[in-house]
């Protein structure tokens, strides 16, 4: 991106918008799950189903691979789980929620209730750093867990991510 651009970061490229990676029909309201396998597979399939080059057993396995190094359960309620896929051309993210909460091995021990699932092409250098940090950081609002957790629609929920996407 040339310098100087609007809404690019320090590094001169354009921040990643949250809303431009979402893959709108694989966000689970309330999913299924029980248990953190059960998640993530309910996580693959659905955007597996909605989104072509990512095929559902390969992503599986490589969020399990990813979780075995250490839980991407961040605290707070919070999940971000993620991983590289080979064949993939962009950036793509889902998000499910789980009302009653689900143990997922997370740092704070705490039940995880809201899960940011991000996959990026193997090859995507820094860009897929710079979709975490953006991930953590909007994660990190209170308000905005808040408001992801009573959301009584997906048009509240693609709300309040948009908001949070306007703010960085």
């Amino acid at each position: 991106a040339p310098p100087g651009r609007l809404g690019s970061s320090a590094f001169g490229e354009p921040a990643v918008k949250i809303m431009d990676i979402l893959v709108r029909d694989a966000v689970i309201l309330d999913v299924e799950a029980t248990t953190k396998r059960d998640l993530l597979v309910e996580l693959s399939d659905s955007l597996s189903r909605c989104e072509p080059g990512v095929e559902g057993e390969r992503l599986l396995s490589v969020l399990l691979e990813r979780e075995e190094l250490q839980s991407t359960g961040i605290g707070d309620g919070v999940a971000i789980p993620h991983g590289k896929m080979p064949g993939l051309s962009r950036l793509v993210a889902s998000f499910a929620r789980s009302r009653d909460g689900l143990d997922f091995e997370s740092i704070d021990g705490q039940p995880s209730h809201l899960f940011f699932l991000l996959v990026v092409p193997e090859h995507s250098g820094g860009q897929h750093l710079k979709a975490l940090a953006r991930i953590s950081r909007f994660f990190r609002d209170a308000a905005f867990r808040k408001a992801l957790l009573e959301a009584d629609s997906l048009d509240a929920v693609f709300r309040a991510i948009e908001e949070e996407d306007a703010k960085f």
